[in-house]
C-alpha cells in the first residue's frame, strides 16, 4: 500500500471508529431520556430515534470501521497477526457487532414497535419499561449497581420495575 494510500485508509479507520463512539453516545442520551421521561411524546420520540440511529448510523459505522481495519492491517506492515493489539482490536470489534446486532434487532426494534403501535399520547406501560431498562443497561456503565437508584422514576411510572423481585 502506498503511503499516500496508507494516511487515506488510517483517516478513514479512525472517522470511522470515532463516529461509531459518537453514535453509541448519542444513543445512551437518548435511551436515558426515553427511560426517566414522564411526556409520552418524548419516549415515543427517544425511542423511535434510537432506532433509526442504530439502523442507519451505528450499524453501517461500526461495519465500516472493521473493514478500514481489515484494510488497514493487511495493507500495512503492522499485519493482522504480526502485532497482538491489532488481533485485539480486531477481536474487540467483532464481539461488540454481534452484541450490537443482537441488541438492535430485538430490544431496540421491539422499543420502536411498541411506542409506534400505541395511540397518541399514550405508551404501553410494563412492556416498554422492561424495553428501556435492556436499552439503557446495554448501552450504560458495567459496574455493578450502576443503574441502582437511577432512572427507576420512568420505570415506575409506567407500571414495571424490572429491578425489583415480583
Amino acid at each position: 500500500m502506498t503511503p499516500r494510500l496508507s494516511k487515506l485508509a488510517l483517516t478513514a479507520h479512525i472517522a470511522f471508529s470515532v463516529g461509531w463512539i459518537g453514535a453509541a453516545a448519542a444513543f445512551l442520551v437518548l435511551s436515558i431520556a426515553g427511560l426517566t421521561s414522564r411526556d409520552a411524546e418524548t419516549v415515543r420520540g427517544a425511542y423511535l430515534a434510537m432506532n433509526l440511529i442504530g439502523l442507519y448510523i451505528i450499524v453501517p459505522l461500526s461495519m465500516a470501521a472493521l473493514a478500514t481495519g481489515l484494510i488497514q492491517s493487511l495493507g500495512t506492515p503492522w499485519g493482522l497477526f504480526r502485532q497482538y493489539w491489532v488481533l485485539v482490536k480486531l477481536l474487540l470489534t467483532i464481539v461488540s457487532i454481534g452484541v450490537l446486532l443482537m441488541h438492535q434487532f430485538t430490544a431496540v426494534t421491539q422499543a420502536a414497535k411498541l411506542v409506534s403501535g400505541a395511540a397518541a399520547g399514550t405508551l404501553p406501560s410494563a412492556d416498554l419499561g422492561r424495553e428501556g431498562f435492556v436499552l439503557v443497561r446495554a448501552s450504560g456503565p458495567r459496574h455493578p449497581g450502576a443503574t441502582r437508584g437511577h432512572g427507576t422514576v420512568g420505570l415506575q411510572t409506567m407500571g414495571a420495575d424490572p429491578l425489583r423481585a415480583t
